[in-house]
């Protein structure tokens, strides 16, 4: 459940960016150059999906590499502690302080379909939570994880597992974002029961198995996500910088395989411009 949820939260993140730029075709980037005595990897995953079967060069790149770095360390067992304890509204609020009755109502049969509870057992958990437990419900397949898939890789190979940021800083990302963008996107999805969502989460697993990481990229350029709107920042820039110098730490220690999630791969501030920026030279892996 720990993991789950950690994915979920993960996801949300990935889905709520944007900025684009022209590269190859390749969610697998050798980083090589300044120093490194061995290449490093960098892998654009997709949190949540129905096949999560790794490719012959994806497989190679792991073998090659000693350590496994993902957004998070999904190892580190105080994890479900640290996220409940962020979990809930302040101040006694809860999401009736944020919609209307009638859209209250709507989110409420949203979760009382798709979840089998009603949001009033949740009222004081705060929107993204509530937005995370609803991805699972967009795919049409038993859910999967690039992320669960190298843990096992990790355990197969006897490697650590690292993180680039923890879950206190995962959930600061919403922290900052205004609570009435947040529940504005929730209600858009309860209005029309997913309908939206999950139609647009399917052309999104299309372009991924395509490898097109700036086209997933720009169609997350989308309006009725307003918790997209004038946070970009926050959702993807600023933490792409804060990963670049411990992407460089990790890679100059050891050759290590670099799993984020893919919308944090394209971009003029995206970490493969920005590795470039840095002067390592990151070119795309291609069978």
């Amino acid at each position: 459940m720990q993991r789950i949820l950690s994915l979920s939260i993960v996801s949300l993140i990935t889905l709520l960016t944007i900025n684009a730029q022209q590269l190859e075709h390749s969610t697998l980037w050798k980083i090589e150059g300044k120093g490194l005595e061995q290449p490093s990897y960098l892998f654009g995953t997709i949190h949540i999906t129905c096949n999560v079967s790794l490719d012959d060069d994806v497989k190679k790149a792991l073998e090659e590499t000693t350590l496994i770095v993902m957004e998070l360390d999904m190892d580190d067992p105080s994890m479900t502690s640290k996220m409940m304890s962020g979990m809930y509204l302040s101040d006694g609020e809860t999401i009736k302080d944020y919609v209307s009755e009638d859209d209250y109502t709507a989110v409420d049969s949203l979760f009382t379909n798709h979840m089998g509870m009603s949001i009033a057992l949740m009222e004081n958990v705060k929107p993204f939570f509530l937005t995370s437990m609803l991805y699972p419900k967009m795919l049409d397949c038993p859910m999967q994880s690039f992320e669960l898939e190298l843990m096992e890789v990790a355990k197969e190979q006897n490697e650590s597992i690292e993180g680039l940021e923890t879950i206190e800083a995962q959930l600061k990302v919403f922290e900052d974002i205004p609570l009435k963008d947040q529940y504005a996107d929730l209600v858009r999805m309860a209005k029309d029961n997913l309908a939206y969502d999950k139609a647009n989460f399917a052309k999104m697993l299309e372009i991924y198995d395509n490898e097109d990481i700036v086209s997933l990229l720009e169609m997350m350029n989308d309006e009725s996500f307003q918790t997209v709107s004038g946070h970009q920042e926050i959702l993807l820039e600023n933490r792409n910088k804060n990963w670049i110098s411990k992407i460089e730490d990790y890679a100059k220690e050891q050759p290590t395989f670099f799993g984020v999630g893919a919308a944090h791969l394209a971009g003029e501030n995206g970490v493969i411009s920005l590795l470039r920026q840095a002067g390592y030279t990151v070119s795309a892996v291609t069978e």
